[in-house]
C-alpha cells in the first residue's frame, strides 16, 4: 500500500537584522562598495513584524488563508494587509526575531551562541509562551553573557554578531580556529537552519497529533552543509534537529538536490515507509540565511520593501497508510535524467507528461500542479517574472502539443490547474512543498483527486556539472478502500501465491 501524507508544519521567523548583517547581498555590498546608496537605503525598506504578519503570502504559507482566497487578492501584495491576520496558523507560525534568536541559542549544543543577559531576560517569557515550545527547550536557554564579553568575541575573535535592530545582543563564535567549515559565519547559517527546522517539526507534530516517539526517521533536504575540514558536507542536520525537537526514537540523514531537494526527499521518505523500513518519517527543510534580502537591490530601486526578510522552514510527515489520508503514488515518478537535456520542453516533458503517460493519464488529469511557488511580489521587481505562472504556461503548452488541450484553453488551464506563488524565495523552500498541506486538505475535502509536486534544481550552481535536475510525484486520494472493494488484498495475494507454491512443490514430490 502507498505511503500517506499524515500532515505538515510550516514556519517563518522574521529576521530583518540578518538581512543587513548576514544576508549575502548586503554582506557582499559592504565589501565591494561600503558607501553604496543601497546600504544607506536598507533601514527605510525594513518591514515591521506586524507588517510581516499582515502580509497575505505569509498568512497563506502558515495556513490562515487558502490559495483560492489568495488568488482573489490584487497584485502587488506588499501594500495590502490581511484583516484578522494572526501570528499562528493551522500549519505553523510567524515567530518574531527576538524569540527566534533565543531558539537558535537553545538549538546550540557546543556553546558557540552567546546572548546578552538583558536581552534574554526581556524575551525569555515570550518564547516560553509559544504553544509548541517545550519545557525541555526552555531549559536549554542560557541566562546570558555580559555585553562586554560578546563585544570582545565580535571585535577580536572573528565571531558573527547577532543584532536586534541596530543593537548588538549576541554573537555566534567560530567553532575552530582555522577550519573555514566551522567559521562563525558557517556556524551561524547552520544553527539558524537547524532552529527553523526544529520549529517546523514541532508544528507538524501539533497539527498531526503524531507523538514525538512515533517518528523513526528524519530526512533533511535544506541547502546548507554541515561538516568540517575533512568532510565539508558530511551532515547530519536531520539527527541534530531530531535531538532538539525530542524525537527520541528517530535516526536520519541529509539529502541534497538544491531546489529539487524536497521532492527527492519526499520520494525517499515515501519509499522507506512503503518498503516497511520505517513507519513514520519526517521530511524537513530549514531556512537559508544568505538568501535574506537576496533581491534587495532591485527592491530598493523599485521602492519595494525588503520582502525577503523571513527564514522559512517546513516539515512533512509521511507514514503508513491509514486508509484515509492522501497517498504518494510511487508509480508516477517524473525524472529529469542525465540525457534529458536543458531545453524547457524536455524538462517539463520528463517531469510532467512522461510519468503520466506511463500510467495512462493526461496532463489535464492532474487537478493541481505545485511547481516553483516563488512569490511574484519578490521576483517581478527583480526581473524574474512570475515563476509559477511561467511553469504553468509551459505545462499547458505541452498539453496543447500533445493534443490534450486547445490553445485557446491555456489561460483557463493556468487558472484551474495552477497556483499563485506565495512562498519565500529561499531556494528549496518554494519548490513544490508549500502546497502539500493544502493539497492534503483539498483531497480530503473532495475538492481535488490528484496533485503533482514538481521539484526542479540548478545543479550547475555547485560547479560540478552543467546539468539541471528535477523529480516529480503525485499525491492522490486514498485508494485502500477501492483496493478492498476491487477484490483481493495484498495479504491475500501473498497467501494465494504461497498456497500455489506449496501445491506445486507437492506435485513435484508426487511425480
Amino acid at each position: 500500500m502507498n505511503s500517506i501524507i499524515k500532515g505538515t508544519g510550516y514556519a517563518l521567523a522574521h529576521t530583518p537584522s540578518m538581512i543587513i548583517h548576514n544576508g549575502s547581498t548586503a554582506v557582499t555590498e559592504k565589501i565591494v562598495n561600503p558607501d553604496s546608496d543601497f546600504l544607506k537605503a536598507i533601514p527605510s525598506h525594513i518591514r515591521s513584524y506586524q507588517d510581516v504578519v499582515d502580509y497575505w503570502p505569509n498568512q497563506v504559507y502558515i495556513g490562515n488563508a487558502t490559495p483560492a482566497q489568495f488568488k482573489e487578492v490584487e497584485f502587488p501584495y506588499f501594500d495590502k494587509h490581511m484583516e484578522g491576520a494572526n501570528r499562528y496558523g493551522k500549519f505553523g507560525e510567524i515567530m518574531p526575531e527576538a524569540e527566534f534568536l533565543l531558539l537558535v541559542q537553545a538549538s546550540d549544543v557546543f556553546e558557540v551562541v552567546m546572548l546578552e543577559k538583558g536581552f534574554v531576560a526581556a524575551h525569555k517569557a515570550e518564547l516560553a509562551a509559544d504553544p509548541v515550545i517545550t519545557e525541555d527547550i526552555m531549559a536549554r536557554v542560557h541566562e546570558g553573557s555580559e555585553l562586554s564579553e560578546i563585544e570582545q568575541f565580535v571585535n577580536n575573535d572573528g565571531a558573527e554578531g547577532l543584532y536586534y535592530g541596530e543593537t548588538l545582543v549576541g554573537c555566534v563564535k567560530r567553532a575552530h580556529d582555522i577550519d573555514v567549515n566551522l567559521s562563525a559565519e558557517v556556524m551561524h547559517e547552520n544553527l539558524v537552519n537547524k532552529a527553523s527546522s526544529v520549529l517546523a517539526v514541532l508544528h507538524s507534530l501539533k497539527s498531526t497529533g503524531v507523538g514525538k516517539e512515533e517518528v523513526e526517521y528524519v530526512v533533511d533536504c535544506s541547502e546548507e552543509a554541515c561538516g568540517d575540514v575533512n568532510q565539508r558536507g558530511g551532515g547530519n542536520f536531520a539527527k541534530a534537529v531530531a535531538e532538539i525537537a525530542g524525537l527520541v526514537n528517530a535516526t536520519g540523514s541529509d539529502a541534497r538536490g538544491f531546489c529539487a531537494g524536497p521532492a527527492h526527499a519526499l520520494i525517499e521518505a515515501a519509499a522507506l515507509v512503503k518498503a516497511g523500513a520505517y513507519k513514520t518519517v519526517a521530511v524537513i527543510g530549514g531556512g537559508c540565511v544568505p538568501k535574506l534580502g537576496m533581491n534587495g537591490k532591485d527592491h530598493v530601486k523599485k521602492d519595494v520593501p525588503l520582502l525577503e526578510d523571513c527564514i522559512a522552514s517546513f516539515c512533512i510527515i509521511i507514514s503508513e497508510n491509514d486508509g484515509v489520508s492522501p497517498e504518494i503514488n510511487l508509480d508516477i515518478i517524473g525524472r529529469h535524467t542525465v540525457g534529458t537535456g536543458s531545453a524547457p520542453q524536455n524538462v517539463i516533458g520528463s517531469l510532467v507528461a512522461d510519468p503520466l503517460e506511463r500510467v495512462g493519464l493526461k496532463i489535464t488529469d492532474i487537478d493541481k500542479y505545485s511547481t516553483e511557488m516563488q512569490n511574484p511580489d519578490i521576483t517581478k521587481p527583480a526581473g524574474a517574472g512570475d515563476v509559477p505562472e511561467a511553469n504553468y504556461k509551459m505545462i499547458a503548452a505541452l498539453a496543447v502539443k500533445k493534443g490534450q488541450l486547445d490553445r485557446k484553453e491555456i489561460p483557463d488551464f493556468i487558472t484551474k490547474h495552477g497556483l499563485v506563488g506565495f512562498a519565500p524565495t529561499q531556494g528549496h523552500i518554494p519548490s513544490g512543498a508549500p502546497y502539500i498541506g493544502f493539497a492534503r486538505e483539498d483531497i480530503l475535502a473532495g475538492n481535488i483527486k490528484r496533485a503533482m509536486i514538481v521539484g526542479k534544481g540548478s545543479l550547475f550552481l555547485g560547479r560540478m556539472t552543467n546539468l539541471f535536475d528535477g523529480v516529480s510525484f503525485v499525491i492522490q486520494a486514498n485508494t485502500s478502500a477501492e483496493n478492498k472493494e476491487s477484490g483481493v488484498s495484498e495479504e491475500e495475494v501473498k497467501g494465494l501465491i504461497a498456497k500455489a507454491m506449496k501445491e506445486f512443490a507437492a506435485s513435484l514430490i508426487t511425480e
